[in-house]
């Protein structure tokens, strides 16, 4: 029964393949390593950036940290392309470490995009601008990395359940910036609960969008059979 919960959030999002997933509980994430890695990573990188600048920047980091960042995104294409077409084998491991990788970077552009468009009030200052900073947000990926590769499988069936969550997580903080630049919500909060509206009109387009996207892969695979 909980399996099915867990596919269903996952179906229209990724392949589901049993051989490129990873389990916890005896239970199957409701996504691929790849993409697991992706939303854990976001989820996690979300509640660090958050932690690490209570002044709600609102500007990108510099050009050479977006660089550091790019790597990891440019990683996990190579990874996914390579393998793909046939030129060399990876494993989930990598495609787990790639996919983190990919979603702090992810979590690193759309925090002062959510900024600017949230708050009130949001900061002037740059996410990640100072050494000191980048060397926290690069120790919390490795320290990620190690969490839930090797970590994660002991937390039994609680495992999927955070990757659930974490792809929740991810679907509506981008959803928060698009309910955002709507006029009645568009920079009207000084602190989080006066956001609570917003947030639960985001959370409602994830549920209407991971329904959409099922539907979207159901028809499909009943077209292409």
């Amino acid at each position: 029964m909980l399996q099915a919960v867990l596919d269903a959030v996952g179906f229209g999002l990724c392949h589901q393949l049993p051989e490129r997933s990873l389990f916890g509980g005896g239970l199957r994430v409701p996504v691929c390593a790849r993409d697991a890695g992706i939303y854990l990573g976001f989820a996690i990188a979300l509640g660090v950036l958050s932690l690490m600048h209570r002044d709600r920047p609102s500007r990108p980091p510099a050009a050479s940290v977006n660089a550091l960042l790019a790597f990891g995104v440019v990683a996990m294409a190579f990874d996914g392309v390579t393998s793909y077409t046939g030129l060399r084998v990876t494993t989930n491991e990598i495609r787990l470490m790639t996919g983190l990788m990919t979603g702090f970077a992810l979590a690193a552009w759309i925090t002062p995009v959510l900024a600017a468009e949230l708050w009130r009030s949001p900061g002037s200052g740059r996410v990640l601008d100072d050494t000191a900073r980048v060397g926290v947000y690069l120790a919390a990926l490795a320290g990620s990395y190690i969490a839930v590769w090797y970590g994660a499988p002991y937390l039994g069936v609680a495992y999927p359940l955070l990757a659930t969550a974490a792809i929740i997580v991810t679907f509506t903080t981008v959803n928060l910036v698009i309910v955002c630049l709507l006029p009645p919500f568009e920079r009207r909060a000084s602190r989080l609960s006066d956001a609570m509206i917003p947030i639960l009109l985001a959370l409602v387009l994830t549920g209407l969008e991971l329904a959409g996207s099922a539907w979207l892969k159901a028809w499909l695979l009943g077209v292409l059979a």
